[in-house]
């Protein structure tokens, strides 16, 4: 059986659309949340140090490594009839982050 890992590159920043109490949400949390609800198998947010991305801006740790702009990366694993069918759902969730796919052998 063959098996995907997404990983999105995401801003700790970055937040998701309003939800039905009139409040956005940290992208990531909202995109777990969505992986959770899709019955993906599992999925793990990273916090980066230091990155940047196609606007070529330095998202990093601010003073005593204090910021809401440092890198995140999303990573979830699971067959890939599971992850290609919650791709296009997550798409909508997304303006211009990166998402990666790739093939994985889960021992």
């Amino acid at each position: 059986m063959k098996h995907l890992q997404l990983t999105i590159y995401l801003a700790e920043a970055d937040r998701s659309q309003v939800d039905a109490v009139g409040e956005s949400v940290p992208l990531h949390e909202a995109i777990v949340r969505r992986l959770l609800h899709d019955g993906i198998a599992g999925a793990t947010v990273l916090r980066g140090v230091m990155g940047y991305g196609k606007h070529h801006r330095v998202h990093r740790s601010g003073l005593f490594g204090v910021s809401d702009d440092r890198p995140v990366v999303i990573v979830a694993v699971d067959e890939e009839a599971r992850i290609r069918a919650v791709l296009p759902e997550i798409r909508t969730l997304l303006s211009e982050e990166l998402i990666t796919v790739h093939s994985v052998e889960v021992i």
